[in-house]
């Protein structure tokens, strides 16, 4: 369904994803707000890892709504307020990635709504539906 474009003119991905991808006509599209490493109790983990986990399964739940997986997502967008919690995050977020991957941009902040956040992630994902 979908097409990969990395272009030899342009740098290889940096890590596990893609520079671009077509998703053909006719596909329904799911776009997440971002989602906060905090559980349905209201309890914010402390490690990034953890907070990553929580993003990822608010996002799984969404996608299960919608009767997608993360086989459809397209696109990831991230933000972290640490540069040195670039690794947990992302260790975690190619766990939960399929192939083909989705373009992936990730951004340092100064913080979110509340100070005990780390991390914040979006996602858009594309289904056929026959």
């Amino acid at each position: 369904m979908k097409k990969v474009f990395n272009p030899t003119s342009v740098r290889r991905p940096f890590g596990h994803y893609n520079h671009g991808l077509l998703v053909p006509p006719g596909a329904s599209l799911l776009v997440t707000s971002g989602q906060l490493g905090i559980g349905p109790d209201e309890t914010v983990p402390e490690d990034i890892g953890a907070q990553a986990e929580l993003c990822f399964e608010a996002i799984k739940a969404m996608l299960a709504e919608a009767e997608m997986s993360f086989a459809d997502v397209i696109r990831i967008s991230a933000f972290v307020t640490k540069r040195e919690d670039f690794p947990a995050y992302m260790a975690v977020r190619d766990r939960y990635t399929l192939d083909p991957k989705p373009v992936s941009t990730l951004i340092i902040v100064g913080g979110f709504t509340r100070p005990e956040f780390l991390v914040e992630v979006e996602v858009t994902a594309a289904k056929l539906f026959r």
